[in-house]
């Protein structure tokens, strides 16, 4: 199976969209995948704003990236944008990062007038950084991820069941990728 990074690129520390993804990180791990987790808001102010690319959390960062078959990319969607601690991140990994990677893209906001910004915002950079396959991403309403005390996330029905299959359309061009680059050698 294959590794799949998990990146969160809320600011936020009481996330949803963090817990979302490590919502769906059970459901890759699973399904056989090594799991990855990195919330960028953990990696140092002063190395994500000053740009400081020899930094060693921007360079592990990297090479996590570098390391992973398979990238999951949630953020946040502030004024019809991904976050700007994910578009900081972003412009300090190499530009072909996710060259011949698998991308799922995923966003959450408290609006259904933001749904577009993942095909016109944080579509065309996941792009322009070499992905190999953009998967169809999904856009999940603020409202719809409830978080209990405990911790627990749960999911509205509906916005779960297109999740559900969002997430195993990515796990399956992941397979496929990985069984055709183990049947060249």
């Amino acid at each position: 199976m294959a590794t799949v990074l998990s990146v969160s690129g809320s600011p936020s520390a009481a996330s949803r969209t963090a817990r979302l993804l490590r919502h769906l990180d059970r459901r890759l791990t699973a399904q056989g995948h090594e799991v990855i987790p990195l919330d960028v808001r953990t990696i140092p102010a002063d190395a994500l704003f000053g740009a400081d690319f020899r930094h060693p959390a921007i360079v592990g960062a990297a090479e996590l990236f570098d390391r992973a078959e398979g990238v999951v990319i949630g953020t946040p969607i502030y004024k019809a944008a991904y976050s700007g601690v994910l578009k900081s991140l972003l412009d300090l990994l190499p530009q072909h990062a996710l060259a011949g990677k698998t991308v799922l893209p995923l966003a959450t906001g408290g609006s259904p007038a933001h749904i577009l910004a993942i095909d016109y915002a944080l579509r065309p950079v996941l792009s322009s950084m070499g992905a190999g396959h953009i998967v169809q991403g999904w856009f999940t309403l603020d409202k719809d991820i409830a978080v209990g005390d405990d911790g627990t996330v749960t999911v509205a029905r509906g916005a779960a069941e297109a999740l559900e299959q969002v997430v195993d359309r990515f796990s399956a061009a992941l397979d496929s990728r990985t069984a055709r680059l183990a049947a060249a050698g």
